[in-house]
């Protein structure tokens, strides 16, 4: 009955947040002047698609383009002066290495800040493409809602089975965890949540990335630092305006997770807590069933029903939703193997 409850109420987090969670302005008008800033590190493949969506982009107001080459060890950085070709838009910049206390990321954002001069700062990663209206769609949501920073939430595109099975929890677990039109008005660090790849803030809610130097999940970090000072801020579903293709095999996402998710429960018991969690509600209804029991059909159902609705608002693969107890077996398993390569985690040639 326990782990039914467990469900129950999670399904009743993801009803409430597809009734009321805040939407995308339709408003493509804006006062603001934006930077956008875009890190860029061995992205050969996404040089020439990024550069081109680029210059589509409708903007009404001043805008500028800054791209740093953190030290690539391939052709990005010719690749990207000629794809720019001379377009003022843009400024190219050669960053330099991180210094000790930053990793890559993190420092090529403080370059970026330091760069440009924009009221507005819209971080973006390589592989996320956006439509034309995006960014005035983006910056007046930020206006609609009163807001200092603002996590738009990409639409994942899933190819290989892994990907299916594991990308679509990262949109499920904040819809059913978190009623994000009641945390958008808190400023509590408690219930931040962000993602990296489409973020856009106030340059005077921002000093820089000091605070969060040397930290794998800078995007979380940077909502707490901004929640501790007193900034509000949220996540919005962003499908209808972006999509991000993260991974191109369960190898790629095995790596991409094992760098982050052993600090993403904060402590040993914080992760004991996440994978019992993990294992209540899409592992044990299944083991129930086979055991006979009734109780383990309404946690399946309800658990699954949490799942297609979370699909249904994110624009994700609904029938993906019936696999659940195989996405939690996967995600223990990567908790587990991130904590196991932890020392050892390389990405795009640093280690971290």
């Amino acid at each position: 009955m326990i782990f039914a409850l467990l469900n129950f109420f999670l399904l009743l987090f993801v009803i409430a947040n597809a009734l009321t969670m805040p939407k995308l302005s339709r408003n493509l008008s804006s006062n603001h002047s934006i930077a956008l800033h875009i890190p860029m590190r061995n992205e050969t493949e996404n040089v020439i698609e990024l550069v081109e969506m680029l210059k589509t982009q409708s903007y009404p107001n001043a805008h500028h383009f800054y791209i740093l080459d953190d030290n690539s060890t391939d052709d990005t950085y010719s690749l990207l002066s000629n794809a720019i070709n001379g377009d003022e838009r843009f400024s190219l910049i050669r960053g330099s290495e991180p210094p000790a206390g930053w990793i890559g990321k993190t420092w090529a954002l403080e370059q970026l800040l330091t760069a440009s001069k924009e009221e507005i700062i819209i971080s973006l990663d390589a592989d996320v493409r956006i439509t034309s209206e995006a960014l005035s769609r983006a910056v007046s949501t930020l206006d609609t809602y009163k807001l200092d920073f603002l996590s738009i939430y990409p639409r994942q595109i899933v190819t290989s089975f892994g990907q299916r099975m594991v990308q679509p929890l990262l949109q499920w677990s904040w819809l059913s965890t978190l009623i994000l039109r009641v945390t958008m008005r808190s400023t509590n660090p408690a219930f931040a949540v962000a993602n990296g790849q489409f973020f856009i803030v106030r340059r005077n809610a921002i000093s820089g990335y000091s605070e969060v130097a040397h930290q794998v999940l800078d995007d979380m970090e940077l909502a707490r630092v901004l929640l501790r000072n007193g900034h509000k801020g949220s996540v919005i579903n962003g499908g209808e305006i972006a999509q991000c293709h993260m991974y191109s095999s369960f190898v790629e996402l095995r790596a991409g997770y094992a760098k982050s998710l052993w600090k993403a429960f904060g402590s040993i018991a914080g992760t004991i807590v996440a994978i019992t969690f993990i294992f209540a509600s899409g592992i044990a209804p299944i083991i129930l069933i086979a055991m006979g029991s009734a109780w383990g059909w309404f946690a399946f159902e309800f658990i699954v029903l949490s799942r297609i609705i979370s699909a249904f608002v994110t624009r994700g693969k609904i029938i993906d939703s019936l696999m659940h107890p195989i996405s939690s077996i996967i995600l223990i398993y990567l908790i587990i193997y991130s904590w196991s390569v932890r020392k050892s985690v390389q990405w795009k040639g640093r280690t971290l």
